[in-house]
């Protein structure tokens, strides 16, 4: 990779994280392909060349789990779903060069390899473990066929995550209390010997790594603690029948986390394999120059520009196991890693049992384009930020920024320059608008060098803004058709159309499509580089179309009943889980998910003035935030309550970006207890509501030490 600005002359592969073969999808799902899409288009709008691969994870204990449940194979319960990824994909415009999925015969083949050379390296070991036994189902438990209590946090958890408390990676044997999913009866640890990976002896190489990767910052700084502290070996074997058999060892599989990255390597192999080498290397953007620990700055600068996009709960996987792996085998490592925030559903998170969900089939039935999604997706908040999707919202947006904004401009401007001129008159551009076009184009560069796929999106939204205001500002319309600034004004508006169409594609391509026919455009709108932006129009067009169109308020509401009608449906049945979602379950990337999604009943217990007298509740600032070593969840605030600085230490590393937490107010109980978390002491507690950890602060600017009445 290089850290030159994009394009570069390396080529460039963007992934998305892998989604799981194991229910269907919502539009949470979405966010990080429809990302993805949109990233790997703007790289090719200027110039880059680039593979967009991914495919579909077929292994693990989940996928196995539910196949005994509805009485097929893992192989017919993974490829059913693979199959309807395959075909929703495209409905959205995710453009994949090449979807696979980890079944196939090349990435079983890859995997091996790269496992073979990783034993050869003497980076894998073997070691005696425990692991969980249900000697009434005679059966080893991997991973989820085993549920306890976690280790670190003491909460109730999965055999390879606790997934309910602090959300920590878990081994093989660490789990206590282990019950047997599959019978419900205990289990018992017995030993057994399992492959490890030596992920510690590349701690120094994924410091150094760490330092210089690109990307969102919450990819940055998350694995810090994993990297800079006791880093794990990692257990790479499990025993199970489904999934890619150990090299030389068919009574083991190996992890679900170890083949699934390499099917990125895989997906763009069989995408050379279709187009040919000359037109996409694999091997130029996948393999490192030179796979020894000697020169570390001659391998970090070898292969592609290879950039993950995922989740931000796989961040570990993709920071750490992954570029250690890639490392240990000789490839090259990522050059960025954008994470994605979670997704909400009307501030609740998405509930797959409850039919708490916007699915994706569902949406393109109600009679939405593509296009509406993406845009909302995309250009609502930061990509690494939460995103609450309510019909509301949606509309207002739609109505006001695609409707009213690029639509009403693209329309008005085409419309007048078709009936008063027969298309675009042939005039000169004016050199401020030109210059305003060049600013757009900057943005959108700024864009995609900054990891910002909201910029992508609101460079061309704001080009169209200054669209409106410009015609306005010059009204043709009251210019004679003898005074040259009319046909100047027209000239100047169709550029700008054009450039939004060219700005505005990886976004909403089906509507820069319908822009580049409106103007009698030659070519691909799809292909054409930004430059293509400031060329001189075709000429001659007709009278355009409507690229968008209002939603009615009725719509909303309408939308609203249905989805609370299918809530309260699933709800009312009794075998209803109550355990919510919104991921995508992408390498068991729950990229979006959420909180609880019912309010707690109001406590039927009161208690007194005087006792609520007795809370020492104030205004508080936060000086300085870091995360707590070894805890997923807890961050250790130093917190300036007026008359003093206090250390609190919460559970919302994973809800907020720390870094930027110092300078915000929050509202502290004072006289709590001192308590000790993970070893570090709490005094005081921050209030937030909700599982998303809604920080509580006040509406006016009252200061540190200030006492909540």
């Amino acid at each position: 990779m290089s850290h030159e600005d994009f394009p570069t002359e390396r080529p460039a592969v963007v992934t998305c994280g892998l989604p799981y073969a194991n229910g269907d999808l919502h539009i949470g799902h979405l966010r990080t392909y429809v990302g993805g899409d949109i990233y790997s288009r703007a790289l090719k709008r200027l110039g880059q060349r680039t593979a967009f691969v991914s495919g579909s994870d077929m292994h693990g204990t989940p996928v196995a789990v539910n196949a005994a449940e509805e009485g097929v194979t893992p192989e017919e319960f993974a490829l059913r779903h693979h199959e309807q990824y395959e075909e929703t994909f495209p409905k959205f415009d995710v453009d994949f060069d090449n979807y696979g999925h980890t079944d196939d015969e090349t990435n079983v083949e890859t995997t091996q390899e790269i496992v073979r050379t990783l034993e050869a390296e003497g980076y894998v070991y073997e070691k005696e473990i425990p692991v969980a036994y249900d000697p009434d189902a005679d059966q080893w438990l991997p991973d989820r066929f085993v549920e306890g209590t976690c280790p670190y946090c003491g909460e109730h958890a999965r055999g390879d995550e606790c997934d309910e408390g602090c959300g920590r990676h878990l081994e093989p044997g660490e789990i206590e209390d282990p019950v047997s999913t599959i019978t419900g009866n205990p289990a018992e640890y017995r030993e057994r010997e399992h492959k490890f990976f030596a992920v510690s002896d590349l701690q120094e190489y994924l410091a150094a790594f760490i330092d210089r990767l690109e990307g969102t910052s919450n990819a940055q700084n998350q694995p810090r603690e994993w990297i800079e502290g006791e880093l794990q070996d990692w257990c790479i074997t499990r025993d199970m029948d489904w999934g890619v058999d150990y090299p030389g060892d068919d009574d083991l599989v190996l992890y679900v986390w170890v083949d699934a990255p390499i099917e990125y390597i895989s997906s763009t192999k069989q995408y050379t394999d279709r187009v040919g080498a000359d037109v996409f290397d694999w091997e130029e953007a996948w393999r490192a120059i030179d796979g020894s620990d000697e020169d570390d700055e001659r391998d970090a600068g070898s292969g592609g520009e290879i950039v993950h996009i995922i989740g931000r709960d796989i961040i570990q996987h993709h920071t750490v196991f992954w570029p250690a792996m890639l490392r240990a085998a000789g490839y090259a490592e990522p050059r960025a890693v954008m994470a994605s925030g979670f997704i909400t559903l009307e501030g609740k998170g998405f509930s797959t049992s409850r039919d708490r969900a916007v699915w994706a089939d569902e949406y393109l039935e109600e009679g939405f384009r593509p296009d509406l999604l993406r845009y909302y997706l995309a250009t609502n908040g930061g990509f690494q930020q939460d995103v609450d999707f309510s019909w509301g919202r949606f509309r207002e947006r739609v109505n006001n920024e695609l409707v009213g904004t690029v639509g009403n401009f693209v329309y008005r401007s085409l419309l007048f320059a078709a009936r008063e001129f027969g298309g675009a008159p042939d005039v000169d551009l004016s050199e401020d608008v030109g210059d305003r076009i060049d600013e757009a184009i900057e943005a959108f560069e700024a864009g995609v060098n900054e990891y910002s796929v909201r910029e992508v999106g609101e460079s061309a939204v704001r080009l169209a803004q200054f669209g409106n205001e410009y015609i306005q500002r010059n009204e043709p319309w009251k210019l004679d058709d003898d005074d040259p600034a009319k046909a100047r004004v027209i000239r100047d508006c169709v550029q700008i159309a054009k450039a939004v169409a060219v700005l505005f594609e990886p976004v909403t391509p089906e509507a820069a499509e319908n822009i580049w026919d409106d103007l009698g455009e030659d070519g691909d709108v799809h292909a054409v580089g930004v430059e293509a932006a400031l060329e001189a129009p075709a000429g001659s067009f007709d009278e355009p179309t409507e690229l968008f169109e209002k939603i009615p308020e009725e719509r909303v509401e309408e939308l609203n009943e249905k989805l609370e009608a299918r809530v309260a449906e699933a709800t009312a049945d009794d075998g209803a889980d109550e355990s919510e979602d919104a991921g995508a379950g992408a390498d068991g990337d729950s990229s979006d998910a959420g909180p609880a999604a019912d309010l707690e009943p109001l406590a039927d217990e009161r208690i007194g003035f005087d006792d609520f007298q007795d809370l020492d509740i104030r205004v508080g600032e936060v000086v300085a935030a870091e995360g707590v070593e070894g805890a997923d969840k807890l961050a250790k605030l130093t917190v300036d309550i007026g008359l003093e600085e206090r250390q609190i230490v919460a559970g919302i590393k994973q809800l907020h970006d720390v870094e930027s937490l110092p300078g915000t107010k929050i509202v502290v109980v004072a006289n709590l207890e001192k308590a000790e978390l993970f070893g570090v002491e709490s005094n005081g507690m921050l209030l937030a509501a909700g599982e998303e950890a809604d920080l509580l602060t006040t509406h006016g600017d009252a200061k540190p030490g200030t006492k909540i009445r």
